[in-house]
């Protein structure tokens, strides 16, 4: 695994050891992050949460590419460690929130996140679950970008969001949405 564009273009990342986590390929996350930056412009000063973060490649493709902030929300002890020594093989840990723990456990919001990116065990739901529960405690905005990677047979849906596209590639399945509130 490798970050793809940015500051650290090209600079490996730790996946963690064991098959409890399931990195996002490099081919899924350059998708994701093409289709992101046809919608945002530019991540630059974006306040980013990588939910289910596992290495945290999401989040460090996110600040690699100008983010100013990301908080990373894990619970498996492995995906931690791998996380902890992503972010300070790449001096990032000032940029950077990590909180040990299942996503569902996150309290309130400090404010919206410009960008939320949720990458939960496939088939699972959980996506679906957290992403109720994060509007509900402050963390989606009108302006939040909700980006789900599930399984490519897995359809998100939330009451209260919308689809702004969904796209197969690869055995993953890429859902952005909008908040309607």
């Amino acid at each position: 695994m490798r970050v793809i564009a940015g500051e650290w273009r090209g600079r490996k990342l730790l996946a963690p050891k064991g098959d409890a986590t399931r990195p996002t390929a490099d081919r899924t996350r350059e998708t994701l992050f093409s289709m992101l930056a046809s919608r945002l412009g530019s991540f630059e000063g974006l306040h980013v949460a990588d939910l289910f973060a596992g290495s945290g490649a999401l989040g460090i493709e996110a600040l690699s590419r100008g983010a100013a902030h990301c908080l990373f929300a894990e619970q498996d002890r492995d995906a931690l460690d791998a996380l902890r020594r992503n972010l300070t093989t790449l001096d990032a840990a000032a940029r950077a929130d990590v909180r040990a723990g299942s996503v569902l456990s996150l309290g309130p919001a400090p404010r919206a996140y410009d960008l939320l990116l949720f990458d939960a065990p496939y088939g699972t739901g959980a996506a679906s679950v957290a992403l109720d529960k994060m509007r509900r405690h402050g963390w989606v905005g009108a302006d939040s970008w909700i980006a789900v990677e599930t399984g490519e047979k897995e359809v998100v849906e939330v009451a209260g969001y919308t689809i702004d596209t969904d796209r197969k590639v690869g055995k993953a399945r890429l859902s952005f949405l909008r908040y309607e509130g």
